[in-house]
């Protein structure tokens, strides 16, 4: 299996993109070569969902539920943009932290 917990997933429904999701967990079902794969599907409002999947539909093989062709499919996030984000996040948290706090002038 390629999916894990943590892993970001766009889940497409009658093959148009629909919402993004993150993998919450993937445990075996009662049913042989079944898994019981929890989505958080990042809409307003979020929601939880569980959906009982062979290895294969997890992995990205299209399926259907109630006739509608379904599909998940990992997206790809690009370690080297987070790595430059976050040194730009450090960057500019160092320059805040050097400047002084302004305190106004009152006369009495």
């Amino acid at each position: 299996m390629r999916r894990k917990t943590g892993d970001l997933v766009l889940v497409y429904q009658d093959k148009k993109p629909a919402v993004y999701a993150r993998v919450e967990s993937i445990e075996f079902d009662v049913k042989k070569d079944w898994y019981q794969l929890t989505l958080l599907l990042l809409s307003i409002p979020a929601q939880t969902v569980t959906w009982i999947l062979r290895e294969s539909y997890i992995d990205g093989e299209s399926f259907t539920m109630a006739g509608v062709p379904m599909k998940i499919e990992e997206v790809k996030v690009d370690i080297s943009t987070i790595n430059k984000i976050e040194k730009e996040q450090t960057i500019q948290k160092t320059k805040q932290e050097k400047k002084g706090t302004i305190i106004p002038f009152k006369k009495s």
